[in-house]
């Protein structure tokens, strides 16, 4: 099947959050199993900078855009089985930061235009387009408004992702004509019209053949108030169309027994590493060196939806159970203050990194014990499957790719792989903590089953490609 990956960010070439490590794992996934796939992303200044040298001019076209006509430039590269490429216009791109800029509308609208624009010029005319997030989302309403005159296109099905549908696209409703280059009629019948306003989003749910959450739980919760952000009734509307696939992780890439970063390699059948990598967590941050104490970690945003309000709230009685704690992230000042100021309070027992450093992100996850992520919502989650991957166990709330990654403890058989509580409640947390802590120290070998349970899972993207090549068919079909 020929398949046309759309995204505003991919690994290795740019990167904002888990749609990177998305779009620069599925479509390889793809490839592999036997699929033409070609990936198109814009070429940000920092992609320039960085692999210039490796691109290949392809064509330069003008994309309309509204009542512009606009330079639009092609490059390509050739990595991994699958053909990447840029859309290059310096205006738009050629910024410090991929996102947060004022005309961010009129910047995805372009290449959104620019996908659909540029098919000629690709190696194939794709048979499906999957499109990611709200920066994508008006590829399938321009699809749509050319099927009328272009008719190369009108077979070709498109796929939509939604990664968080907190992010929506929304605008005024004077952006529909002249900023997109849209007919009044897209408003009129309420395709992309949203409480009065232009949503994008919406527009990309209503036109487009298939949706797709990062997780099968998410997808439910998305027909619900408290998780879709205003978007319950779109959700509900098109609940025939929904499927929810679970995200990977690259296997190779997060290997106990083959990472060369982290202290000391190993294995479930062989957990002498792990206990070297506790060791080196401790003195890299800061904690008492002590072997027999849990070590909870924190990787995380800290921002109020991943929980952190919860944490606050019972943080002394969870310094109760004789833990350390260990912090890595940055986000809202009332939280940074919050951990900032428990530092003095639990010397040598509590760490805090304010910002992102992958090297400790991973000797967290590999020098940990147990891994925190009580989050209000999370579509997916990457932490708890790394963590796991390297032994160590997670305590999370059942939402979201947590609840499907994440199986309680059953203390009568042994069975699970962490640690799992279902009420957004403080008190629900502190007691699977406690749950989690008294088993560490009094059953050892039941903690080590959940390490070892962990370890074996299969995150990889192997398995998400085969659920999407099964939606492929069927839209296709």
């Amino acid at each position: 099947m020929k398949i046309l990956f759309a995204t505003s960010e991919a690994v290795p070439f740019c990167k904002t959050g888990g749609l990177a490590d998305v779009a620069g794992s599925l479509p390889q996934a793809l490839a592999k199993a036997g699929n033409e796939v070609e990936v198109i992303l814009p070429l940000y200044q920092r992609v320039s900078d960085k692999w210039r040298d490796q691109l290949s001019f392809v064509c330069n076209i003008e994309v309309p855009l509204g009542w512009r006509r606009v330079y639009c430039g092609l490059f390509q590269l050739e990595r991994d089985g699958v053909r990447w490429y840029f859309v290059d216009n310096e205006y738009y791109f050629k910024r410090d930061a991929l996102y947060g800029h004022y005309d961010d509308g009129e910047r995805f609208g372009f290449f959104s235009r620019a996908v659909v624009a540029l098919m000629p010029a690709l190696a194939f005319m794709p048979e499906v387009i999957h499109c990611n997030d709200w920066q994508t989302a008006l590829v399938p309403i321009y699809l749509k408004d050319e099927c009328v005159r272009w008719r190369e296109v009108r077979g070709i099905k498109t796929v939509f992702t939604v990664h968080n549908i907190e992010y929506q696209g929304r605008y005024g409703k004077e952006t529909l004509e002249d900023l997109f280059g849209l007919a009044p009629g897209w408003f009129a019948d309420g395709t992309i019209a949203m409480d009065g306003d232009v949503n994008l989003l919406k527009g990309a749910l209503m036109t487009c053949d298939a949706i797709t959450a990062v997780s099968p739980t998410y997808a439910q919760e998305l027909r619900y108030a408290y998780f879709a952000h205003g978007m319950e009734s779109v959700m509900q509307r098109n609940a025939g169309k929904v499927y929810g696939v679970l995200n990977g992780i690259d296997m190779v890439r997060y290997d106990p027994s083959t990472d060369a970063g982290i202290p000391a390699k190993y294995s479930a059948k062989k957990m002498d590493g792990k206990a070297k990598c506790k060791a080196a967590l401790q003195k890299q941050v800061g904690l008492a060196a002590d072997p027999d104490v849990p070590v909870i970690g924190i990787v995380s945003r800290l921002v109020s939806h991943k929980g952190l309000d919860l944490i606050c709230k019972v943080f002394d009685q969870i310094m109760d159970l004789n833990c350390q704690f260990v912090v890595l992230g940055s986000g809202d000042w009332n939280y940074e203050q919050f951990f900032e100021q428990k530092l003095g309070q639990y010397k040598g027992r509590m760490a805090l990194y304010r910002g992102y450093n992958e090297g400790l992100a991973m000797g967290i996850y590999s020098g940990a014990d147990l891994l925190l992520m009580p989050s209000k919502s999370e579509p997916c989650g990457l932490a708890q499957m790394i963590a796991m991957r390297y032994g160590t166990v997670p305590i999370v709330r059942e939402t979201g790719g947590l609840k499907d990654t994440v199986h309680p403890y059953e203390a009568w058989c042994g069975a699970g792989n962490g640690f799992t509580f279902a009420d957004y409640n403080s008190n629900d947390m502190l007691y699977v903590i406690r749950q989690a802590v008294d088993l560490y120290y009094n059953n050892p070998t039941a903690f080590q089953g959940l390490r070892t349970s962990g370890m074996a899972e299969d995150f990889s993207w192997k398995r998400s490609a085969e659920a999407y090549n099964d939606i492929y068919r069927t839209i296709c079909s």
